[in-house]
């Protein structure tokens, strides 16, 4: 028996409900149908289906074998997918969505390499800060910051960066520098508000201390946040990613070095239900490659 075979056949009876819709979307007839399942059960030695002239009907043992075929043949098509792409050289347009400042900061400042490697792909890069339709913008990969509660995607952290209370220099002469996070409510302060949060929970030697910080002023977009911090007009919290080129930028204060933040985790997101191509599985690892390298040389995130 084709066990392959028989997990196909098993699938396309449960998903049209019938053996002979099976059939026909099989290409096949129903008594085949029919006999394959029958030898799949009885490879098992168990039912699977509970036939009546009104259908089907899944038993236990079939609801458990249901979630592995389905895995199966997945993983067979993927590897199919990508011993097909193995053949191929790697040309035409990867389409990216990104938040503008991860762009400027991580990617772009090293993607001589990745198009040195892949001189045939054509990269169009959306930098957006919002949350984008990946599905109606026909976007291949998209980088996400925060917590992830898109069901349209499927994400794994890429990574993870620490989050700081900066200033500039100019603000810090002319209103003082917070030295415990209590202060904070009683500075100006810019909120970013792709992140919502209103509490921040600073700590330090293993006492946690919860902090509310009115704005007053918000912005949107995380390059807007930097400028607003470099014209002096009040205190942020930020990724350390979006300060990656100005960390040694004189006119920038890292302020309450003493406190620490929750790190801030950064998603590589691809669409539901569609195989990750070959150029984003190529455009994936690189940027694995490069996260690594700024953390020091430690292994991809997982």
């Amino acid at each position: 028996m084709d066990r392959l075979h028989a997990m196909q056949v098993f699938v396309a009876v449960v998903d049209t409900r019938s053996i002979s819709a099976a059939a026909v979307r099989l290409g096949s007839g129903q008594p085949a149908v029919s006999k394959t399942l029958a030898a799949l059960e009885a490879h098992l030695g168990v039912t699977l289906l509970l036939r009546s002239t009104r259908g089907s009907a899944l038993t236990e043992a079939g609801r458990r074998f249901l979630a592995h075929a389905r895995t199966t043949l997945d993983e067979a098509e993927a590897a199919e997918v990508a011993a097909r792409d193995e053949g191929l050289s790697l040309t035409g347009p990867l389409r990216i969505a990104a938040p503008p400042t991860y762009a400027t900061q991580v990617i772009i400042p090293h993607l001589g390499e990745f198009r040195a490697r892949h001189p045939g792909i054509v990269l169009d890069l959306l930098l957006d800060d919002r949350r984008i339709d990946m599905i109606a913008e026909g976007i291949d990969l998209a980088l996400r910051g925060g917590r992830l509660d898109d069901s349209t995607v499927v994400a794994r952290r890429v990574d993870r960066a620490e989050q700081w209370v900066v200033a500039s220099r100019a603000y810090c002469e002319r209103r003082g520098t917070p030295d415990h996070p209590r202060e904070l409510p009683g500075h100006d302060f810019i909120e970013y508000t792709a992140w919502n949060a209103a509490t921040w929970r600073f700590a330090r030697g293993g006492v946690e201390e919860p902090v509310t910080v009115p704005a007053t002023m918000r912005v949107s977009a995380a390059e807007a946040l930097r400028a607003a911090v470099f014209a002096g007009l009040g205190c942020a919290i930020v990724s350390e990613r979006m300060i990656q080129r100005a960390l040694d930028n004189p006119a920038l204060v890292r302020l309450l070095r003493d406190w620490t933040l929750p790190e801030g985790d950064f998603w590589l997101c691809a669409p539901a239900g569609r195989r990750m191509g070959a150029k984003a599985r190529a455009f994936s690892g690189w940027l694995d490659e490069i996260v690594a390298r700024m953390a020091g040389g430690g292994p991809p995130l997982s």
